[in-house]
Formats: C-alpha cells, structure tokens, sequence
C-alpha cells in the first residue's frame, strides 16, 4: 500500500498498538482473491455479520486441551481449528460442552467447559 493510500484510507490515525494488531490480523490470513468478494480462499461460513451468533455444542470424543493447531469436531457437524499459537489447557475430558463466541475482526473464542482456558478459533468445516 503506498503512503497515499495508507492516509487516504485513515491508517494512518492508528495507533502504534492498533497498527500492530491490525498488520498480525491481516498477516495471518491468505490474500488470495476468491468468490463472492472473499479475499481469502477459505470457505465463508457466516457471510453476513447478522448470522454470527454463539454457538453451544460439545466436543465429540477425548479433549486433551490445546497444542497449536488442534482440531475438534462437536456434536453438531462442525469442525473448529486452533487460530492462535502456543497451547493451554493441560486435561483431558470426554465430549466437554463448549461455546464458542464471536469476536471482533471476524474472529471467533472457543470456551471449553472444565479447561480453564479459552481460544480463538476458526472454523473449517
């Protein structure tokens, strides 16, 4: 983005933190075009902001808390992946019930019940 850009669009009133946050958000995403205006190539499941709302479900099977990339399936279909590094959580449960919250930016905040802990999420199928 050029420096005219970057003002003309009203960046440049961030603040240092704000800036920051925003360059991890956006480096942590793929810039490929895609359909239905989605830069990303990764499916929209939630296309309008209307459509996010908590969702209550359980973890189907063994939970042994977060490692990085962990992957969990629940009992209503849908497939969540860790968002975030680094891991939290050392336990392990059988199908604990969670929910899962949406966030600013798009994002999205697992709890799982028992753990103690919470992540951001995305979901993957």
């Amino acid at each position: 983005m050029s420096r005219r850009d970057f003002e003309a669009s009203g960046l440049n009133r961030l603040t240092a933190a704000e800036l920051s946050h925003l360059n991890a958000w956006l480096g942590a995403r793929p810039m490929i075009a895609g359909s239905n205006g989605n830069a990303s190539s990764e499916p929209v499941f939630y296309p309008e902001s209307g459509d996010r709302k908590t969702i209550a479900a359980h973890i189907v099977g063994e939970f042994q808390g977060w490692r990085g990339k962990t992957r969990v399936t629940l009992d209503n279909g849908q497939v969540w992946e860790q968002a975030q590094s680094g891991s939290a959580g050392d336990v392990r449960m059988s199908d604990p019930s969670v929910r899962i919250k949406p966030m600013t930016l798009g994002s999205w905040l697992m709890y799982v019940a028992g753990c103690g802990c919470d992540v951001r999420v995305k979901r993957i199928e």
